[in-house]
């Protein structure tokens, strides 16, 4: 049986049910449609989060108070809570350390804080001025934090956009504004350009004053919440963050290293984490959209064997003028994998449409990667030949004189 003649007798067959061959596709459609729109989501989420962690600063190393212990250096549920890390730590850290470029101690806190009638909790971050060259954070209008207002424990305050969206208003200019945190009045001096997040993320979401400031009308005490470090660059960042540890483990006269009361981390371990978590989220997603291609699956075998009993006649009619088993085979074999991948190509397109929708109403951030493209069409493939294989194989096998007496 020549090929062309599969090919028309494939197209006749699904042609003459249109409504039957499309709602079986329909299973298809929507199977290859979740699974690429799914994995474009967890892929943009991924890219989304990296892009954030990339944009806090540049070889970035973190040093933050809590207890580690245990084989790995697992740390405990208290770190950040813990208070360990002094203003001092990060002053030996500058001076003692090889390769460092900057160091950034901070002291961070959520506070309510209200301005001419309106109220926002937010985050309020204590810095000294080197925090903008650490943490890429630059000043949009007005000045940022500098060294006098850290020496005088000056009450400024630089606020980031979304800070002054939910106090202000958007648009509205902040500078010479006065905002209230914890009973003390600041001066605003500066706004921060956007960097952009969401939730507690929002990196635009913050106050910044003098860390001296913070430690005498916020926090009351002279401990920090992290110190930030940036390294020279990329190839010596691992060394610093050893040296970093050595040197904190001296300071604080500790001689086991897994009775730390600190935890150190750069910017490549923060966002290996974040990967492995999206990345994971991302399987689940597919996976889960991946249920609806077996049901679709289940429905073209469904739609093969009834085929098969409705041909039935014409089967045996076939195999009577000499037909052979792999003939008969073959042809309703084609027929199954022509579903999948109709069902296959128009599902691509809806998932890749809905993927480009989303991510132009702002909904959430997409990105379609051509491996989960081509692994959606081997998957029609691949179910197109496992459940159409049965029918199939069943028409093959009829007998044909037992075919033509079927009523």
């Amino acid at each position: 049986m020549k090929t062309s003649d599969i090919l028309h007798e494939t197209y006749s067959s699904l042609s003459a049910n249109k409504a039957r061959s499309g709602l079986t596709m329909l299973g298809i459609i929507i199977g290859i449609a979740s699974v690429i729109a799914m994995t474009a989501i967890g892929q943009g989420a991924q890219s989304s989060i990296e892009s954030s962690i990339q944009s806090i600063g540049s070889n970035l190393i973190i040093v933050a108070p809590g207890a580690q212990r245990g084989p790995g250096f697992q740390v405990s549920a208290g770190r950040g809570s813990a208070k360990s890390l002094k203003i001092s730590d990060a002053n030996a850290i500058a001076s003692d350390v090889a390769s460092v470029k900057a160091v950034a101690p901070e002291v961070t806190g959520r506070y309510q804080v209200t301005a001419l009638g309106t109220n926002t909790n937010t985050e309020v971050s204590g810095v000294t001025s080197t925090y903008g060259d650490v943490r890429n954070v630059q000043a949009e209008e007005g000045s940022f934090i500098t060294d006098q207002n850290v020496e005088s424990a000056s009450k400024i305050a630089v606020i980031g956009p979304s800070a002054r969206d939910d106090l202000f208003g958007a648009g509205t200019d902040p500078i010479g504004q006065t905002i209230r945190i914890k009973q003390q009045d600041f001066k605003i001096v500066g706004m921060t350009k956007a960097k952009g997040g969401s939730g507690f993320s929002n990196q635009d979401d913050i106050i910044f004053i003098p860390i001296t400031t913070a430690e005498r009308f916020l926090s009351g005490d002279q401990y920090v919440t992290t110190i930030s470090v940036s390294a020279q660059d990329s190839n010596s960042t691992t060394q610093v963050q050893n040296d970093i540890t050595s040197l904190l483990l001296n300071l604080h006269h500790i001689s086991d290293p897994t009775q730390a009361d600190f935890s150190t981390f750069n910017q490549a371990d923060i966002i290996a984490t974040a990967s492995s978590i999206t990345g994971t989220l991302t399987i689940l997603l597919a996976a889960i959209a991946g249920i609806s291609l077996i049901v679709g699956g289940i429905g073209i075998m469904n739609m093969m064997l009834t085929t098969v009993t409705e041909r039935t006649r014409e089967i045996g009619l076939r195999k009577a003028i000499g037909a052979k088993k792999k003939d008969i085979n073959k042809q309703f074999l084609v027929e199954a994998i022509t579903l999948t991948f109709s069902g296959g190509f128009v599902g691509v397109v809806l998932g890749l449409l809905i993927s480009f929708l989303m991510t132009y109403f702002g909904i959430l951030e997409t990105t379609v990667s051509l491996s989960s493209i081509i692994l959606a069409f081997c998957v029609s493939a691949g179910i197109g030949i496992i459940f159409g294989y049965y029918p199939a194989k069943r028409a093959a096998n009829l007998n044909p004189i037992d075919a033509l007496r079927y009523e």
